[in-house]
């Protein structure tokens, strides 16, 4: 528009100088006065126009801006509404995914669980003095008074599943009560009648534990209450530092009470068997004489550095002897703890040390007799010390080494003659080490080597070297 008006004034101008030539350069006349006046007023209406238009388009331009900060906003509080539903929803999906799902089933007014593990073992293992007879628990284990001396070396190899295990759990509501129970076998401890080596591999199914347990009462069969099991080390073996660990499962009654922060006591009358030996005659005998339930005690403390234990047993020790009773006292202590080397308590070290006399049944397997028969027909005593320790160590997330060793010493009483115990056992000790590797949630891969040695009092001794391949799934 600026240049529009000029243009036209010019052309109207140009008219009047061409519509009456002689008077150029005189006045303009009062009609082109008022021409010129209309002119400018038209020029400043265009210029206020032009002003309004101006204002008018930064207004639209004003409230755009308005509008783009106000759906700008409108959008972020959107956007944060939903986030936060999102970071709702996903505690509380993290919420339910951790809480623990429901296992097992239902029958009746009880819950049951059922689990375990399936495992495969290959050994190979050669004994320093003598041969082993096939499907005895010196080839599937690492048992001390098994071993073989004075004789030829031999070599063998052998696979197994038979350790596989299976445990059934139960809880019932008994009014304001729960009633728990606990049933647990395995194919070790039981010899195979339904097939051999060369056929099926058939193994009998034989009874681990079963208890039951209300409030701060146990009956049934458990691990025994000098015992502590946590500080059995992981192995592929059977029990791994068989020889310096108690190691027992039977009939019993036990209390259980806490008794300060972290603290349980433990009391029990347990099932009683003397397994005594004859001078001249190294075989144990289970007498079955017994009058009175062994006692035992243990108390446990938890904390956040690991766990210890101190148990102690108290026992009579009794047989008949050619119609005659004889029986003398057996007593026991047992310190045993496991101490967690990291935060996620994967690696550890444990530990137990044991010292007693008439103990040998639950010492090793039952390597040394509870106590013998002497010349005069008298129950003469048996001492042991016996000790275990284990390392373990997480190399990585999925990789673990275990490194174990152990000891028994037996200790006959001086009333024995040296001669008529010669073949008694007299120590044993061992010395493992392993790697798992777990490729998979509950598969557990692992490798052994062990050496392992049994001495007998009159000296001669044999020992075992074996390596040992085991692959597990859990369940």
């Amino acid at each position: 528009m600026n240049k529009v008006f000029p243009q036209i004034r010019a052309v109207l101008m140009a008219a009047t100088a061409l519509g009456a030539p002689v008077a150029v350069h005189a006045r303009p006349t009062a009609h082109e006065a008022e021409l010129e006046a209309r002119l400018e007023k038209l020029e400043q209406e265009m210029i206020a126009l032009r002003g309004e238009l101006h204002d008018a388009r930064a207004q639209q331009a004003d409230a755009l801006a308005q509008a783009q900060q106000q759906a700008a906003s409108t959008v972020q509080a959107r956007t944060d509404e939903v986030a936060a539903r999102t970071e709702q929803v996903e505690t509380r999906m993290a919420a339910l995914e951790g809480k623990p799902r429901a296992e097992g089933f239902r029958s009746g007014d009880a819950t049951f669980k059922i689990g375990g593990y399936l495992r495969l073992l290959y050994s190979g293992s050669r004994f320093s003095g003598g041969t082993v007879a096939n499907n005895t628990y010196a080839r599937d284990l690492w048992f001390p008074q098994g071993l073989p001396v004075g004789g030829k070396p031999s070599t063998v190899a052998d696979m197994s599943a038979r350790q596989s295990r299976f445990w059934l759990n139960f809880t019932t509501d008994v009014g304001k009560h729960v009633l728990k129970g606990y049933l647990e076998t395995d194919f070790e401890t039981a010899p195979g009648t339904q097939g051999s080596q060369r056929t099926t591999n058939g193994y009998n199914l034989a009874m681990r534990r079963a208890y039951v347990q209300l409030d701060r009462w146990t009956f049934g069969q458990d691990w025994t209450t000098f015992q502590y099991p946590a500080a059995l080390p992981e192995s592929t073996d059977y029990v791994g530092t068989t020889e310096g660990t108690v190691f027992a499962r039977q009939p019993l009654l036990r209390y259980s009470a806490p008794v300060a922060k972290g603290m349980t006591l433990h009391l029990a009358v347990e099932n009683p068997e003397t397994a005594s030996a004859v001078q001249g005659a190294p075989a144990l005998v289970e007498n079955g004489a017994d009058h009175v339930p062994d006692l035992a005690a243990r108390l446990a403390y938890a904390g956040d550095f690991g766990e210890l234990s101190l148990g102690g047993i108290a026992r009579q020790l009794r047989v008949v002897n050619a119609g005659t009773p004889e029986s003398r006292f057996g007593w026991g202590v047992s310190g045993a703890g496991k101490l967690f080397l990291d935060h996620g308590h994967v690696s550890d070290v444990r530990f137990m040390l044991t010292h007693g006399h008439g103990i040998g049944r639950y010492m090793g397997l039952n390597f040394g007799p509870d106590a013998v028969l002497g010349p005069a027909g008298a129950l003469e005593d048996v001492g042991v010390t016996a000790g275990m320790a284990a390392v373990r160590l997480a190399v990585t997330p999925k990789v673990r080494v275990n490194l174990m060793g152990s000891f028994q010493t037996l200790d006959y009483s001086s009333s024995l003659v040296s001669t008529s115990i010669g073949t008694f056992n007299k120590s044993a000790w061992s010395a493992a080490a392993n790697v798992f590797w777990t490729p998979y949630k509950n598969v557990d891969l692992g490798i052994e080597l062990r050496h392992g040695a049994r001495r007998l009092v009159n000296g001669t001794s044999g020992a075992l070297d074996r390596v040992e391949i085991a692959a597990k799934y859990g369940f």
